[in-house]
């Protein structure tokens, strides 16, 4: 679920009903939901359906959600065998409760954090896991702070340009504990990772957001100005990095209604 953009899942999918423990492995938070045969798991923006299709290949029984038409379209033509639909986080509701919701790299799409970790509650059984990761306070905060200092240069103003939710450890754990949840486990993961596509590329991909309403010709002179300021903190020896950020969280549905 991702209000319009992809999860970005890219790893090799599997088929038949044992997925390797290095496979789980290869996905970090794969391994914090222990997915195992027979559990009702829900991927709450399965993107293109690979990770979906790993926990499948545990034997669990999932159903993954997206906001995306196309991406589920496509999802669909790669795993025709899998329940797979369009719907929102925001709003999304089952009539038979899920032993675990699962999410990756999408949760920093939703900026109404409140409604869709209230639509995860509700769609949990009491005692039932929410594993997730996305990206948390800090990510890619070279960029973005060089970007706004490069529009307040123009006279443009910041607000309302960041498309992301990047919350802070303290405060998404205390929206999961106000919703009903016991939360088990937060992290805050540093990763400052390669990116061979580079700054630019990055800048181009999120254009219509950090640059909306500017026309072409300033957004490439704004775009020229960011990469210069930050190619000193963001690559070395050639090679392009990004400073990522992520929350990786665990946390149990305990008894009650939701706030």
């Amino acid at each position: 679920m991702n209000n319009g953009h992809s999860s970005g899942q890219t790893n090799e999918s599997w088929s038949g009903h044992s997925a390797p423990f290095t496979a789980l492995q290869e996905t970090p938070i794969l391994s914090l939901l222990q997915p195992s045969l027979g559990e009702r798991i829900l991927d709450v923006g399965c993107g293109n359906g690979d990770l979906t299709a790993k926990i499948a290949a545990t034997g669990a029984l999932t159903t993954g959600i997206d906001f995306s038409e196309e991406t589920i379209r496509q999802a669909k033509q790669k795993y025709p065998d899998m329940n797979i639909q369009v719907a929102n986080a925001c709003h999304y509701r089952s009539e038979e409760p899920f032993d675990a919701v699962f999410s990756h790299a999408v949760l920093h799409w939703i900026k109404d954090a409140p409604a869709v970790v209230q639509s995860i509650y509700l769609a949990l059984k009491t005692g039932g896991r929410f594993v997730a990761e996305f990206a948390g306070s800090g990510n890619t905060a070279i960029l973005i702070t060089a970007v706004r200092e490069e529009l307040h240069a123009r006279g443009y103003e910041w607000e309302g340009r960041n498309p992301w939710y990047h919350p802070k450890i303290g405060e998404y754990a205390n929206l999961l504990e106000q919703t009903g949840f016991r939360v088990s486990l937060v992290q805050h993961v540093d990763q400052f990772t390669p990116f061979k596509p580079g700054a630019r590329k990055w800048l181009d991909s999120f254009a219509e957001y950090l640059f909306s309403g500017i026309t072409p010709a300033e957004q490439d002179v704004i775009m020229e100005a960011v990469e210069k300021k930050v190619q000193p903190q963001l690559m070395r020896d050639g090679q392009w990095y990004l400073d990522r950020s992520r929350l990786r969280v665990v946390a149990i549905k305990e008894s009650g209604n939701a706030v």
